[in-house]
């Protein structure tokens, strides 16, 4: 089988023919032999290419399936002596190593002239070697994957990967067939780095690294820090280089000026798949940035980007952790829709999942035969949820490799944000396991102090490195300090979402109003905590699927009842303290659980809908209350300052009402009533104090507008006794500031 070789461009001038015959070359060892035609040998350079021998230099080249190999110096062809098994080799009578290429025939009997790729020196310097072997190399992809460069005036592409159990590493291409046998790597010594620089060999080139393990096992695996990889089902990473020229300037420079947790903050969470099913990257760009920007929300938060082989995964399981998917299109076109964002305005947050990683042979599991990136204990090794492996946080090249990814994202996508998925399942040895399937740690507690380190290590890189990028951690248990900053033993994160507001008043809203009083604590209990960390308030993803019901589904009632529930839950919490995030689909009250092959029901608010006005009178709550939240300042300002709210009614459940103000930094008063019973509430008193002299209603999702009755408190609200006396729609939230303001 004639092997197709494009390790260069193009052919230069034809090569010349050959003169006389060439001097023998001293044969290989037989060990030597064996181990460089096995994949095995930690130098091909000092076996391969052009070294001085007695009589001469000696040429030495692998190239299988090759019929005649020459060398080319000074425009003269040297053929160059058949050893077997594909090597070639010979002696000219030259004082140097002189400056020469390969000229390579094969069944086609056309030769091509080729650089040598074992004529070159390393392509990585002695600082990225010693910050690779530290775990202290921050922009690890710059040294490892594959890298189209010119080297020592040639072009073509740098490949390094870590793999320090490794017995031997190889190139394998598309080009090459998928086999690594002309194309083995050199070691370079304790860092556990493979490097080989191959010229010729650019952009779209489709390559794998071929492992041979200290076991004697050969396989191929994917790079572990590829940029770019094939679309899944297929496996194979791909050389890129970014060409994207970035118009978010504005944007970049700008995003620092205000902390995050003193700033307007409302997530709109996206599966980009299945936003609008069949859409790529720059096909979003053009509706994604429009339709978040048209409801008002400040950021978008997409679920995981980076290449992952199962789809319903929904990308929580990774295989490609420096790769944006390449189901959407390029590395390229990502930045694209990123951009886009920016330029509209919009923040752009990331999942991201560094908790654990498939099985799949072809990935990072067991990478070079041994454990690697997972721990060597198999009890820790393997998650008992989700059947994957998890990182050996202990590692220091696996903390470098995760926490370099993480500012991967925010220098070369201009990512805003990470949220981190599964902190809870990192932070615990214990997390899902059963006596005897964990160790403590060496203080006896059940706390994985290296997974603590990490996140802090992480946190604090990505704030030193990123201004304005905010990290936002899933984490649902109790542990102390996870917004608290690393100096002082906090794990260092900006955001924490909560889970226990989420839970309990999902909880609350899902009985039946007649019941809601003895749930009446599930709604207030969140302020107890509420500034023990700084945090989102999340009705995400995973509230809408596998049998918990769309957000809308949840509600009791009937369908007017259903939707003012739902209505009156997001004007309680756009106005309770935190961030909000809500996700696609629940903004225009789909009923339907969330599909990952159909995603949002989007025909529900198109016009020939039977109830398409109900649908499209939440959406426009939704972008009413982000417009109302953008302009006021006390319902952000103070989100970790408890000066910034106070109770005006917490207890009375038999109403199942709750009441409270809002401060902004000058004082500046929101009043936030919900009644979550079916029945108007005439006159009802609220102790409101001496915060305004009159209250005018600035919202009301018992609004006509949202599909409401339409019952409201119109023109100025007197006050009377240090108090105020309201109407209160029925299952509505209202909000109200001091009139004329």
């Amino acid at each position: 089988m004639a092997l197709r070789d494009t390790s260069i461009p193009e052919p230069s001038a034809p090569v010349p023919p050959a003169p006389s015959a060439i001097g023998a070359a001293p044969p290989l060892g037989p060990a030597d032999r064996g181990r460089l035609l096995a994949g095995a040998h930690h130098d091909p350079h000092a076996l391969l290419g052009a070294h001085p021998v007695p009589g001469g230099i000696a040429f030495r080249a692998l190239r299988p399936f090759a019929g005649e190999v020459g060398v080319v110096v000074d425009g003269e062809h040297h053929a160059l002596v058949s050893e077997g098994e594909g090597l070639f080799s010979g002696v000219l009578p030259l004082t140097g190593v002189p400056a020469y290429t390969l000229a390579v025939t094969y069944g086609d009997g056309r030769a091509r002239e080729t650089h040598d790729p074992y004529r070159f020196p390393p392509t990585l310097g002695e600082l990225d070697l010693h910050l690779v072997a530290e775990g202290r190399h921050e922009q690890l992809w710059q040294a490892l994957g594959a890298h189209p460069t010119v080297h020592e005036g040639v072009t073509g592409t740098r490949f390094t990967v870590w793999a320090p159990n490794a017995q031997g590493v190889r190139v394998a291409t598309d080009f090459a067939h998928w086999d690594g046998t002309a194309f083995p790597m050199r070691s370079l010594g304790s860092s556990g780095v493979w490097e080989l620089f191959l010229p010729g060999v650019g952009e779209g080139t489709r390559y794998k690294f071929e492992i041979h393990s200290r076991h004697g096992q050969r396989f191929l695996k994917a790079d572990p820090m590829a940029r770019a990889a094939e679309e899944p089902p297929n496996t194979a990473s791909v050389v890129t280089a970014s060409r994207h020229e970035w118009a978010d300037a504005d944007w970049m420079r700008t995003r620092a000026d205000r902390p995050v947790h003193e700033a307007p903050f409302s997530v709109y969470e996206v599966h980009l798949p299945s936003w609008r099913p069949g859409l790529t990257y720059r096909e979003l760009a053009e509706e994604l940035p429009a339709y978040v920007g048209d409801l008002g929300f400040t950021h978008v938060e997409l679920m995981p980007v980076a290449e992952h082989p199962y789809g319903p995964s929904w990308g929580y399981q990774v295989t490609g952790f420096y790769a944006p998917t390449a189901r959407l299109g390029s590395p390229d076109d990502f930045r694209f829709l990123v951009d886009a964002l920016h330029r509209a305005g919009i923040g752009v947050i990331m999942d991201w999942v560094p908790a654990h990683f498939p099985k799949d042979d072809w990935a990072l599991g067991r990478f070079d035969g041994d454990p690697l990136y997972e721990p060597g204990d198999e009890r820790r090794a393997t998650h008992p949820d989700w059947g994957t492996y998890t990182f050996d946080f202990s590692r220091t090249e696996v903390r470098n490799f995760l926490v370099a990814n993480a500012v991967y994202w925010c220098e070369e996508f201009h990512i805003d944000g990470l949220r981190v998925d599964a902190v809870a399942s990192m932070l615990y040895l214990d997390y899902s396991r059963d006596s005897g399937q964990w160790e403590p740690n060496r203080y006896g507690g059940r706390e994985d102090l290296a997974a603590m380190a990490f996140l802090q290590e992480m946190n604090a890189t990505v704030y030193r490195r990123c201004p304005g990028v905010v990290t936002i951690a899933e984490e649902s248990t109790a542990w102390g300090g996870v917004t608290r900053p690393t100096d002082t033993g906090g794990l260092g994160f900006g955001l924490k979402w909560n889970m226990g507001w989420m839970h309990d008043s999902l909880e609350y809203v899902a009985h039946e109003p007649v019941h809601r009083k003895y749930h009446h604590h599930e709604m207030t209990f969140s302020m107890v905590y509420a500034y023990s960390e700084n945090y989102v308030l999340p009705i995400s993803h995973d509230e809408v699927v596998h049998g918990k019901r769309a957000l809308v589904s949840k509600m009791p009632g009937d369908w007017w009842q259903r939707r003012a529930n739902v209505r009156a839950y997001l004007g309680f919490m756009w106005a309770h303290p935190g961030k909000q995030l809500l996700f696609m689909g629940q903004e225009f009250a789909q009923g339907a659980e969330w599909s990952e092959q159909e995603g949002p029901e989007w025909w529900l608010t198109e016009d020939g809908y039977h109830s398409a006005a109900d649908h499209r009178g939440v959406r426009d709550l939704v972008r009413e209350l982000n417009t109302r939240y953008a302009r006021t300042a006390a319902l952000w300002q103070r989100d970790t300052d408890p000066a910034g709210f106070r109770w005006v009614s917490v207890d009375a459940a038999e109403d199942n009402v709750f009441a409270f103000l809002r401060f902004d930094a000058d004082g500046a008063p929101l009043l936030a009533v919900s009644n979550f019973s079916p029945v108007v509430r005439h006159g009802y008193p609220l102790p409101v104090g001496d915060a305004a002299v009159a209250w005018q209603e600035v919202l009301n999702t018992d609004a006509e507008a949202y599909g409401g009755s339409g019952v409201a408190n119109s023109g100025p609200v007197e006050p009377e006794d240090g108090g105020v006396r309201l109407t209160l729609p029925p299952l509505a939230t209202v909000w109200l500031t001091p009139y004329g303001r």
